[in-house]
């Protein structure tokens, strides 16, 4: 049996204005990777460097959103909410999940 999630609605609509919001940033990660797909060797440190800097800028940015909403809520839903959000981002936006459970 599949169980809805306590927290899927708001978070669904977290991720969906920050994909509208921050749309510039994740088309910017998706140059800056190719950019570093393609580099040159005497390149490619630089380019992955850019990339990691974006995708630092959009994790912190995503991190800041869960942080701020969980403080609304009691310790034990701002546990769930969080684990839920964390997942939902592996799922959805999975370049800014690697480091999202650090954040």
């Amino acid at each position: 049996m599949i169980r809805k999630r306590r927290f899927a609605d708001v978070i669904s609509t977290q991720l969906d204005l920050f994909a509208h919001d921050y749309v510039r940033l994740i088309g910017d990660c998706a140059k800056a990777e190719d950019a570093y797909d393609r580099a040159a060797r005497d390149e490619a440190e630089e380019r992955f460097g850019d990339y990691q800097d974006l995708v630092e800028t959009g994790t912190e940015i995503l991190a800041d959103l869960r942080d701020n909403f969980a403080r609304t809520l009691d310790d034990a839903a701002a546990e769930e909410y969080e684990t839920e959000f964390n997942r939902a981002v592996h799922k959805r936006l999975p370049r800014f999940a690697l480091e999202i459970e650090n954040n």
